[in-house]
Parts: C-alpha cells; sequence; structure tokens
C-alpha cells in the first residue's frame, strides 16, 4: 500500500506565507521583497554622483523589514544638519511619519513588479516609492479620506503579530499628516508615476503663526481667536492670545473695542 502523505505532491508557500514566515524571503522573491535606502547629498534631484555611501538593502521578513528600515533611515538623517536660527542644527523627522509611510509602502506595494521599495534621503526631503499604482478606488484626491488594502491578508496577518507595525484601521496616513504637523512641517505630498507612488516628506516648515495671521489679514478686516487657531492648527486659545500679543507688541496689530454681542477680534494697525 502506498503512503499518500509521502506521494502527495508538496503544497507551495503563499507569497504572503513566505513574506510574513520566511527567515529570508528576498531569497524565494528577489527584487520584490526588500527595502533599498539610498543617501544623496544634495538637494537636487537624485543622481549618483551625489550619493552619499553604496545603496544599502534591508532584508528580512515584513515584520523586521519595516522596523530596520525605520530605524536605519532615522540614523541617516539624525546625520544631516542644516543652518538654523542657532548655527548648524540637525534635521529631525517625526518617526510616527516615517514609520507609517514605510509601513504602508511594504504592506500595500504591488509584490507582481519586479522591484524593491526606495528610500531616499536628501539634504531636505525624504522620498518613499513604493511599487504599484494606488489600489482600487483610492487616488491621491481621497487618500486622507478612504481605504483599500491591495494585499488584505498581509494587511491581517501582521496586525496579529505583538507590536504590530499597522492598526488596521485606516489611520496611518493622517497619522503621518498629524505627525508633521506637529513640528510645523509641510504635509506628505503624494505624487503617483506609471509604476509607483512616491511619498515625499519635505523638510520645510510651515508659516509660523504670526505669518499666517498676517496673511489673512491681507484680504479680511479683522481675525478671531477661533478662526486664527483653525488657520495655525494651534488648540489652545491662551497659546493662539500670546501669539497676538506679541504681534501687538511689534506694532503689527491691534484689538478691536469690544462690541457687544461679537467675539474679541484684531485688526491690523
Amino acid at each position: 500500500m502506498v503512503d499518500e502523505t509521502i506521494c502527495a505532491p508538496a503544497k507551495k508557500p503563499t507569497v504572503a506565507g513566505v513574506l510574513l514566515f520566511s527567515d529570508n524571503p528576498q531569497a524565494i522573491l528577489p527584487k520584490r521583497s526588500a527595502v533599498k535606502i539610498l543617501r544623496y547629498q544634495t538637494k537636487a534631484d537624485a543622481e549618483r554622483d551625489f550619493l552619499a555611501f553604496d545603496p544599502e538593502t534591508i532584508e528580512g521578513p515584513l515584520y523586521h523589514l519595516i522596523y530596520d528600515t525605520v530605524d536605519r533611515v532615522k540614523q541617516i538623517i539624525e546625520g544631516i544638519e542644516k543652518m538654523g536660527e542657532k548655527g548648524m542644527e540637525r534635521i529631525t523627522y517625526p518617526q510616527e511619519a516615517l514609520h507609517e509611510l514605510v509601513t504602508n509602502a511594504v504592506l500595500h506595494r504591488d509584490y507582481s513588479i519586479a522591484s524593491d521599495v526606495q528610500v531616499r534621503i536628501f539634504d531636505n526631503r525624504v522620498e518613499i516609492e513604493s511599487p504599484g499604482r494606488l489600489p482600487g478606488h483610492v487616488t491621491l484626491a481621497n487618500i486622507k479620506k478612504t481605504q483599500f488594502a491591495r494585499n488584505p491578508k498581509i494587511v491581517r496577518l501582521i496586525n496579529k503579530f505583538k507590536n504590530p507595525p499597522n492598526k488596521d484601521v485606516g489611520e496611518g496616513i493622517n497619522t503621518a499628516f498629524e505627525a508633521m504637523e506637529k513640528l510645523r512641517l509641510k504635509q506628505p505630498q503624494f505624487d503617483e508615476t506609471d509604476a509607483s507612488l512616491v511619498v515625499t516628506l519635505k523638510h520645510e516648515s510651515l508659516a509660523s503663526p504670526e505669518q499666517l495671521v498676517l496673511d489673512y489679514l491681507k484680504d479680511h478686516d479683522e481675525i478671531t481667536n477661533q478662526i486664527a487657531r483653525e488657520l495655525t492648527g494651534i488648540k489652545s486659545e491662551n497659546t493662539m492670545k500670546n501669539v497676538f500679543y506679541r504681534l501687538r507688541d511689534r506694532g503689527q496689530l491691534e484689538q478691536i473695542p469690544k462690541v457687544k454681542g461679537k467675539k474679541n477680534a484684531w485688526r491690523k494697525l
């Protein structure tokens, strides 16, 4: 009698199984399961002459791939300096934004495309390129308001790991936006190429709260605390008052005399 367990054809592992549970998925899925990190010492376009060192390749199962990539990118960024108000200052990006965008690039990429995720670090920005255009009904216009998992099995299973890199509630993109705003940096920028999605984190500050107030008053006669908080993203009413007081002390604003039934407001001198 033939032992059917010996003669039965071996079951092949799925792509999701290899990516999540193989010690070295890159040996089985070359050129589509790693992350390439490139450091360009320039603010211009990516050119070989500006490479600070040979491109680094991060490998391993997806869980470690994500965390190891974020750690290495953060380490490289912390070695970059720029001229600030007090001399040379180290560049900082919020780790929450880096983590969420790297996680999205790895989990939601198109694994049918033979290309690795790329993280390109410039003097003034970080670009994260994920193979594959936006999936399903997601567009550049609605990317903050909708979600669609290209790889639902991967997303669901990795969320069961201890301290999962993803929360699986569709809030990753919003978290990245909020993290950049907390550091008063410009919001992430999303662009599609013919076969990929590129997210850019620019190390460019938003206008100061004072400048945002003055810009608003170029087209309006007055501004209230509530309107100013909506413009600047400042949550505290008292913190916003301090912005008004600084502009008053510089001779740029004055408080409008209080009128019963109207909110306190400020206007340009």
